[in-house]
């Protein structure tokens, strides 16, 4: 770090000299001389300074912003701490990880988190076992390390967009004292909206490093586990609907669909099937976004893909986890790849979205209104879209890539000592076509290509070195794309 600051006093001394001695030198030969200069003087700053100046460059309000957003429709009181200090608190050892796609007791719960802490993924699970589940949660909640949050991917999304004090809020979810109590100003929730509890999801972090017993996280992350019944009931579903005749909104975010894998297979294919038809009534000339979250059911997934709700939506917000599980479970490109190496590979992550997209999306043939997906993973973001549907998106994948590096450090501005680029500095948009070959330019971080009628617009994200707080941050990431977007009148 000393010697990047070193060459660039020595080179603006240099520069210094040349405008002493400007009057003796030929023009041409001045001209060369500062240019080389600049140039030099420009890549002598870190890879991320030179980020973090071309995003701010980029980043622009569209023409037609958002003025009312309604969200919904799942919301509780999330309770964070660490997961090795809960476990501890629970007298529970070290153990080998083990999947499980429901958690139905204490043991389950300390091989999932071993689970998915070795592998610093996120996920998300039922709890099975309400006695065993409020007992742990008191344990939780009155553990002098844990803190209490806004919680649920709408109420998050709708608190991120409530920041914004042009934009009118309406949440509507299972919304109990406490919640309401932590909710920004801004945001509006309909009285038949409340209720008289709370939804508790207990959110268990780790840090890039840490270790629990033989355990070690490769990266940040966290594991969330609820007993949570009303939104796992979407209970609050058709109060959304119904109350989005009055509030007139721009856009509806809708979030939740996930938290019904608790339910029965029969319950849940009734209520989602009660679900898409309360989507349906939604106008068709309002977008709707739908935020993705961590699932286990393949079956599910694919129903949710096919023929239920895809076709209903405009555009779709998911993360690494969520983008593979989805093309195994419709047998979709790179549908056998069990699991993620490292980052996830671009050109890989470039045709699922692709393959999504053309097979699911809008086409003249197809009456499907999905034409948008905001991929987010730890060291970059894409956004693909259907061309002719959606604006601005180099400035919103640049603004989602710039809400990871300040929510995760909790800066208000990106602190470029606290961040490191971590994306690919070289990658190949495709692994199933003639690919093309990029090389990342930090002056220029919003990469764009194109594909039969697909825009994909790429860039990385710089990402904190000691995280304050990794729970919502996908739900924030989306929030800000969607509010620098622009979708087009049809």
């Amino acid at each position: 770090m000393w010697q990047r600051s070193v060459c660039v006093g020595l080179l603006a001394l240099a520069l210094g000299y040349l405008c002493v001695l400007g009057p003796e030198l030929p023009p041409a030969a001045l001209r060369q001389l500062s240019a080389s200069l600049l140039g030099t003087l420009r890549r002598a700053r870190s890879l991320e300074a030179r980020t973090v100046a071309a995003w701010q460059a980029a980043i622009v309000r569209p023409a037609r912003g958002w003025a009312r957003v309604a969200v919904g429709v799942n919301a509780c009181v999330d309770v964070v701490l660490s997961g090795v200090k809960l476990l501890e608190a629970l007298g529970l050892e070290p153990s080998d990880g083990k999947n499980h796609a429901v958690l139905n007791s204490r043991q389950d719960l300390r091989e999932a988190f071993a689970h998915f802490m070795e592998r610093g993924a996120a996920a998300e699970r039922f709890f099975s076992d309400a006695e065993v589940f409020q007992d742990i949660a008191q344990t939780a909640s009155e553990h002098p390390a844990a803190q209490l949050y806004v919680g649920g991917n709408a109420a998050l999304i709708g608190q991120k967009l409530a920041t914004n004090p042009d934009l009118k809020i309406l949440l509507c979810g299972p919304v109990g004292p406490k919640l309401h109590e932590l909710l920004d100003d801004n945001v509006v929730v309909p009285p038949e909206s409340m209720q008289e509890r709370d939804e508790f999801h207990l959110i268990l972090e780790y840090q890039a490093g840490e270790q629990w017993g033989r355990v070690r996280a490769p990266a940040a992350n966290r594991f969330i586990f609820s007993h949570d019944l009303s939104n796992g009931a979407l209970n609050m579903l058709e109060v959304f609907v119904s109350s989005l005749d009055e509030f007139q909104p721009d856009l509806v975010v809708l979030s939740g669909l996930h938290m019904m894998e608790g339910q029965s297979k029969e319950t849940r294919q009734r209520r989602l099937m009660e679900a898409v038809a309360s989507i349906s009534d939604i106008p068709t000339d309002i977008p709707i976004h739908l935020e993705l979250a961590s699932m286990t059911d393949q079956d599910f997934m694919s129903n949710i893909m096919h023929q239920q709700v895809f076709p209903l939506v405009n555009s779709i917000g998911l993360n690494e986890q969520e983008l593979l599980f989805l093309t195994q479970s419709a047998s979709g490109p790179h549908a056998s790849l069990a699991s993620w190496s490292g980052i996830p590979d671009v050109g890989v992550v470039s045709d699922i979205l692709f393959w999504i997209l053309k097979e699911h999306g809008k086409t003249a043939e197809r009456a499907s209104d999905l034409t948008r997906i905001h991929f987010h993973t730890l060291a970059y973001h894409i956004l693909a879209t259907v061309d002719g549907h959606w604006g601005n998106q180099a400035a919103a994948v640049a603004a989602g890539a710039r809400a990871a590096g300040t929510q995760a450090c909790a800066t208000d501005t990106i602190d470029t000592s606290k961040v490191f680029l971590k994306a690919p500095l070289e990658f190949v948009t495709s692994h199933t076509e003639a690919p093309a070959k990029i090389s990342l330019n930090p002056d220029e971080p919003v990469v764009h290509w194109h594909r039969e009628g697909i825009s994909f617009h790429f860039t990385p994200v710089l990402v904190c070195k000691d995280p304050v707080r990794t729970v919502g941050l996908g739900d924030a990431i989306s929030a800000e794309g969607l509010l620098y977007s622009e979708v087009y009148p049809q």
